[in-house]
């Protein structure tokens, strides 16, 4: 067979393939087009529901994610935009995904006034990692979820979990002695992630993890650190909206990775008291435990129907309550601290309440928590200035209208900036002064219901903000009974917006021993 008798033969399949190849670029180009014709669709959507409301102007393809550069800067345009655009205005991010940010008690109390739930792009994100617990479940299954676990936060419940927390406040200041004596500088965020997690698993779970003591990085807080770099990411990251693009990148991979980290580490802790549960009914053996937590609510908790919680359930509820009560309380907590050394006035006048109230106890009970109204009035002006979670959002089901008449349609997307409310210069007088005393009951009678709202409010607020102020309030009182906190001029923390308010740089202070410094006052 000659050469041109080959030719002749393979033509035929060559145009053949050629045609095939034609067929499928072109429709490739369609999809393209289809997509490109969609987003052109929604984006004119999007901006037709929010024409009432102004805003900064934005990239027509990644619309504002270009201005938050994650450098400490990023709230300062928050707060410069909420100035130009009162009450509300409208964030891209990406080109058809856009929220209406409000950042006035006023537009703030419509919204947190309903059940709406929370947004399906953001908390979307969350859901591979803690589930459909309280946080990101809607409608009859977080009503459902909302009424079981309730009881878990009754104050009779709680009542027994201060002395915990005291306990690990106290291996946690036992590790700062070494800071104190050399006065040099230290991280707080990294030691406070600790203790939270170490008090949140002997009140949640009855476990002695031993975390603070044991050498070496936490596995699980690494994991928790990751999972919320990563999930601030993707959302920044228009393509990486698309589950399969970011299922096959890098940052894909290392979120699968550190949520296999906290899934393990959740499933060991419901494995270990599913045994000693099973033991007990075995041997007849009577629960001879001082306190109630948490996972005996979950495992106990019945309907009308006297159904329980599935499997999966407890294991969201858990991841859920794992990362929300500690690595929120930590931020709280890290912010706190650093407030009251940058302002040692206050700081002094705290301590000398606590030590009044405490009469010699190195430990801290639960009929002291109200012995401190002045160190509790500290507490929440730091809320204020450092909202550990510093914003959320909601998607409406219905259409919502506003106290100034304007409406949003069912669908939008609303974002609360807890974080521009409380900085909010027409609610707040100097809201760049630590002032402690616009806490004082009559000012807070004059002050507008949902201007301070560091746990959300309405029928979906923090349903453990009780045990957070609880462990807030043990923390910063036993802290400042032993240590005199000094804000170090060469580490100023740059706040940067994830789910949980963190620096940049870390949250640095030096300490020394509060008989040091009473000494120091009396020569």
């Amino acid at each position: 067979m000659d050469f041109y008798e080959i030719l002749r033969r393979i033509k035929p399949l060559y145009l053949e393939t050629l045609r095939i190849h034609h067929a499928l670029a072109v429709a490739f180009l369609l999809y393209i087009l289809f997509i490109v014709v969609q987003l052109i669709i929604k984006r004119r959507k999007g901006k037709r529901i929010l024409e009432h409301f102004p805003g900064p102007p934005g990239h027509w393809l990644f619309g504002h994610v270009k201005e938050f550069r994650q450098d400490g800067k990023d709230f300062d345009k928050i707060i410069r935009w909420g100035e130009q655009y009162p009450l509300a205005f409208p964030m891209w991010f990406g080109p058809i995904v856009s929220f209406l940010n409000i950042h006035h008690p006023l537009y703030v109390k419509t919204i947190l006034s309903s059940t709406e739930p929370k947004d399906d792009v953001t908390y979307a994100f969350l859901v591979p990692w803690i589930g459909e617990g309280l946080l990101v479940s809607a409608e009859q299954k977080w009503f459902r979820h909302r009424r079981l676990l309730t009881p878990g936060f009754h104050y009779d419940v709680l009542k027994p979990y201060v002395t915990l927390i005291a306990d690990s406040t106290k291996v946690m200041l036992d590790k700062w002695e070494v800071y104190a004596n050399s006065e040099e500088t230290f991280e707080l965020f990294q030691h406070v992630s600790l203790m939270t997690l170490d008090s949140l698993m002997k009140c949640a779970f009855s476990c002695n993890s031993n975390c603070q003591t044991e050498s070496g990085t936490n596995p699980y807080i690494q994991a928790v650190y990751e999972l919320c770099h990563l999930v601030n990411l993707r959302f920044r990251v228009f393509p990486y909206h698309i589950n399969a693009i970011f299922h096959l990148s890098p940052h894909g991979y290392r979120f699968r990775k550190a949520c296999n980290i906290a899934h393990r580490h959740t499933e060991e802790v419901i494995r270990k008291r599913k045994e000693v549960l099973k033991i007990e009914r075995e041997k007849c053996i009577e629960k001879n435990k001082r306190y109630l937590d948490f996972l005996d609510i979950l495992l106990s908790a019945r309907d009308e129907n006297q159904q329980g919680l599935s499997d999966e359930d407890i294991r969201a509820e858990v991841d859920t309550f794992m990362f929300e009560g500690h690595d929120t309380t930590a931020s709280g907590i890290s912010w706190i601290l650093y407030s009251l050394a940058c302002n040692p006035k206050h700081q002094q006048k705290c301590r000398e309440e606590i030590l009044q109230a405490l009469e010699g106890k190195d430990t801290m009970e639960w009929e002291d928590l109200s012995k401190i109204p002045y160190t509790t009035m500290c507490i929440k002006e730091s809320l204020r200035f450092y909202p550990p979670v510093p914003g959320m959002s909601r998607k409406l089901t219905k259409p919502m209208t506003f106290f100034d008449g304007r409406t949003v349609p069912a669908g939008c997307l609303v974002g609360v900036s807890i974080y521009g409310i409380h900085m909010n210069a027409t609610v707040w007088e100097n809201p760049h002064v630590f002032d402690p005393l616009r806490f004082l009951p009559e000012n807070t009678a004059k002050r507008l219901p949902h201007a301070f709202v560091p746990f959300s409010a309405g029928p979906r607020n923090c349903i453990g903000q009780n045990f957070a102020m609880n462990e807030l309030k043990v923390a910063v009182a036993l802290t400042l009974k032993r240590f005199h906190l000094i804000k170090d001029p060469n580490h100023t923390p740059k706040m940067i917006p994830q789910i949980v308010l963190k620096a940049l740089n870390g949250i640095h202070i030096k300490i020394r021993p509060v008989e040091t410094d009473l000494d120091n006052l009396h020569t």
